[in-house]
């Protein structure tokens, strides 16, 4: 269990977490509420709690907010304990499929996807990074039938949501304070971290602001946390509507259906509490932000999805749309791990102490505000990129640790990595000073899908993302390993002595070590997820057959519902996607609301 296995002799540790409740008290949910309201949001993620905030600023609507889990607790405050939170009661805890491609070396060959159940959703089980994505993605969205959602548009949205709290960033007029959402630079970081950067300069990389007016570069990268702890949606975005008359939260609410009338309207969601079934009507509308995977798995239940697929379960068709195809996800190889010789990196036995504990509670400081151990990141271009178009193909993150730092107690068991490649690959450097290299591959051109397993709204649904079955994807993630490696040969590393793991890997010690036959066996052996799954309710023009939402984010073919999180993205954005769902949360509110916000870009101050 990590760092959670600790807590018995850790209890000072949790009393004084308890400190910090002004900053993760759970908002003000209800055992009660009415029988009817103007608009249910389900889901209160990334991008449901924005939108259940914004909408209930009228006074003049009423706002149903359901969530399947509970609320936070004082420990998923804690940056650097991020993994141990997987497969504990705020993880939904899915795996994918067995990949005929990739995943050699995970149990079952099968990937684990963590998805989070609890207020605030997946912000509160990530690594807390803030990146936009690039402006390109953005326009790509329009040219592909979004219309108004091309980076212009959307830009805005993200100024609305942000407080930036590095007044030097915010001058460039890239960014914005007063915004509900913190965002600021880990006040701690390791001589690696800053090591990182000047190896990205060596090998032609700038330190530059990565959601500023280029992406191609490096940095100590921002994150969404408020006096260095995490600052999810939940607390971000529903903490002040407490004592809001006019919005009710509901936890641990399955929602299982939405009904429509025979006109096709949605008019009522059911869902489960504590083993009672409830049915709540909509006067408006109902908004979906259930995410990638339980939005199109709550439209199947419901009628809406593909028409062979529903029929074959014997689910009455509302509307034949194209759900839970399209979904793409940010996979990055395994396995890039550096041995140095100076205790620098995050090792578990060195920071577990009095004055570490202390000095995170008491001052918001040291290794535990470190964002799930991401020191760095480096957006960089192959050789398949094009160079002039400042349109980064992959994503470097630069990890002050590896799977070993924690001797294998949580990322052996949330990754899935097979007892095989641990014993031989892993563990003969057991909690030895390392970092790790993680290239992530940015536009993957594989794609998969989401079916339901059964018309049970409690099983989980068929997710096979099929990894690397696209020959490209391969090629790419190679070409983005030898530049990790050529960024380790730098002086800036070499300082400590770094040299790639050497211990034998389980199914490639056939190829020759750094030879691109070994790197794609790595890659294939190895393969992990970035969270990142998007595109299974995909938006664009109404009348193209392959999108499920038009640009207003209404499910075509019925009417009163919309989805708003991250599987409305036509293409994965080009970097971590929690800021794009908040984005997609303030700008669906305004598209509900028939509104629109307009922030002009600051000048740079002379």
């Amino acid at each position: 269990m990590g760092i959670l296995q600790y807590l018995p002799s850790l209890l000072p540790f949790v009393a004084l977490l308890y400190m910090r409740a002004q900053d993760s008290a759970a908002p003000l949910t209800k055992d009660k509420w009415d029988t009817e309201y103007d608009y249910i949001v389900v889901g209160a993620g990334s991008s449901g709690a924005v939108v259940a905030s914004r909408l209930s600023e009228d006074p003049r609507v009423t706002v149903l907010l359901l969530e399947a889990g509970g609320p936070e607790n004082q420990i998923t405050d804690v940056p650097l304990v991020a993994a141990s939170l997987q497969q504990t009661p705020v993880d939904w805890a899915y795996q994918t499929e067995p990949q005929e491609a990739a995943c050699f070396g995970l149990k079952g060959r099968r990937s684990r996807w963590p998805r989070g159940r609890v207020l605030g959703g997946s912000s509160v089980l990530n690594y807390m990074l803030y990146v936009r994505g690039n402006k390109r993605d953005y326009d790509n969205w329009e040219r592909l039938g979004a219309k108004g959602w091309s980076w212009k548009d959307v830009f805005p949205y993200f100024l609305k949501s942000e407080d930036n709290r590095d007044q030097s960033l915010v001058d460039t007029g890239y960014h914005a304070t007063g915004g509900y959402l913190t965002v600021s630079t880990p006040p701690h970081a390791t001589p690696l971290a800053q090591s990182y950067v000047e190896a990205g300069l060596t090998i032609g990389y700038p330190n530059i602001d990565i959601n500023g007016a280029r992406q191609t570069g490096w940095m100590i990268p921002q994150g969404t946390i408020r006096r260095g702890a995490r600052c999810s949606t939940s607390k971000a975005f529903l903490n002040p509507t407490r004592g809001r008359p006019n919005l009710d939260i509901v936890v641990f609410a399955h929602v299982t259906k939405i009904y429509f009338d025979p006109l096709k309207r949605a008019r009522a969601v059911q869902f489960d509490r504590l083993r009672i079934t409830y049915t709540v009507n909509v006067r408006k509308e109902v908004i979906l932000s259930a995410g990638a995977i339980n939005t199109p798995q709550l439209l199947m239940l419901s009628g809406i999805g593909p028409r062979h697929h529903l029929q074959e379960l014997g689910i009455p068709v509302i509307a034949d749309l194209p759900v839970g195809y399209n979904l793409q996800d940010h996979i990055y190889p395994g396995g890039m791990h550096v041995l140095i010789n100076k205790p620098l990196s995050i090792v578990q036995p060195r920071i577990i102490n009095l004055m570490d504990i202390n000095n995170f509670i008491l001052f918001g400081r040291g290794p535990f505000t470190t964002l799930g151990g991401v020191e760095t990141l480096g957006f960089i271009n192959t050789k398949y990129a094009n160079v002039s178009q400042d349109w980064p193909d992959v994503e470097i993150h630069f990890v002050s640790g590896s799977p070993v730092s924690d001797g294998g107690q949580t990322f052996q068991r949330v990754m899935g990595v097979s007892q095989e490649v641990w014993d031989a690959f892993y563990k003969p450097y057991v909690f030895r000073d390392t970092f790790s290299m993680n290239p992530v591959l940015l536009r993957p051109h594989s794609k998969g899908f989401i079916k339901l397993r059964s018309k049970d709204p409690y099983e989980p649904p068929i997710i096979d993302p099929k990894y690397l079955t696209h020959p490209q994807d391969i090629l790419t993630m190679v070409d983005s390993m030898k530049i990790c490696i050529a960024a380790m040969k730098t002086p800036a590393i070499q300082k400590y002595g770094g040299k790639l793991f050497e211990s034998p890997l389980p199914g490639c010690d056939q190829y020759p070590r750094g030879s691109d036959a070994f790197l794609a066996c790595l890659a294939r052996t190895y393969t992990a997820t970035l969270y990142h799954p998007t595109g299974t309710c995909k938006m664009g023009n109404v009348w193209d057959p392959t999108t499920v939402v038009d640009p207003h984010l209404r499910v075509k073919g019925v009417h009163g519902l919309r989805v708003a999180d991250a599987s409305i993205m036509p293409e994965i954005v080009s970097g971590n996607t929690n800021a794009p769902c908040i984005m997609i949360g303030e700008k669906a509110a305004d598209i509900i609301r028939g509104k629109k916000t307009i922030i002009k870009k600051k000048t740079k101050k002379k």
